[in-house]
């Protein structure tokens, strides 16, 4: 990762996105942040993604794209976030989301001339979702190499996950070393307009372990009615 060129980091609002963007920052890349507004339920977040990119000084552009036309997700459809830990894969799974950001992504880079992308996906404490499994990725890859003019011209784009192999409490160690400020994020699947959490989605259980599993203060604000 030391080709200190640009990069176009993808940057969600939560915990995991804003450590990737500090992790690409650290190996020393120009970062362009990207964040996507696909009709999420949690528009908190993109809020959060301005916080983070502007205290780590890198340009965002954000980015319109209707998935709430296609539902089928808690995340984009009339459908209640579960409160309950579920197995397989979950309703809050968004059909063909990291397929959309990466290729926004890539586009993004194509147009600016970078040749690395960084996306915050995660195998270890992760919901069961099909995109963020190494494999998934190494396949994206192999598709842009071909279908880019970047790629079939031998200046193929190269996708970072640095993230993929940690656990959250891995997680939020590397990113307080590298000075990342928690209390910017938001990952609750269903927070409210000023960002604080429910407590009790997939989303917050599992962050809320991996703060309780490494020691240090978690900063999130929960709706105190509701964290469990």
């Amino acid at each position: 990762m030391a080709g200190k060129g640009k990069a176009v980091v993808l940057l969600s609002g939560g915990l995991d996105s804003a450590t990737t963007l500090a992790v690409a920052q650290d190996a020393g890349f120009a970062c362009h942040a990207l964040a996507v507004d696909y009709g999420q339920r949690h528009q908190s977040e993109l809020e959060a993604a301005r916080r983070i990119a502007g205290r780590a000084g890198a340009d965002l552009k954000i980015v319109a794209v209707d998935l709430r036309a296609i539902g089928g997700s808690a995340l984009t459809d009339d459908i209640e976030v579960p409160q309950a830990q579920t197995s397989g894969i979950p309703i809050t799974y968004v059909p063909a989301r990291n397929t959309i950001l990466l290729s926004l992504a890539l586009g993004h880079a194509e147009v600016l001339g970078a040749r690395d992308i960084f996306i915050g996906v995660n195998a270890v404490d992760y919901s069961g979702y099909p995109d963020c499994r190494a494999e998934y990725i190494k396949a994206y890859e192999d598709m842009a190499r071909l279908a880019t003019k970047s790629g079939v011209g031998g200046a193929p784009v190269r996708i970072h996950t640095p993230l993929i192999e940690l656990s959250k409490a891995q997680i939020i160690r590397l990113g307080t070393k590298l000075g990342v400020d928690y209390s910017l994020t938001v990952s609750c699947y269903q927070a409210d307009a000023d960002g604080r959490a429910c407590g009790v989605c997939d989303s917050c259980r599992i962050r809320r372990k991996g703060f309780e599993e490494t020691g240090i203060p978690d900063p999130t604000r929960y709706l105190s009615s509701e964290r469990r």
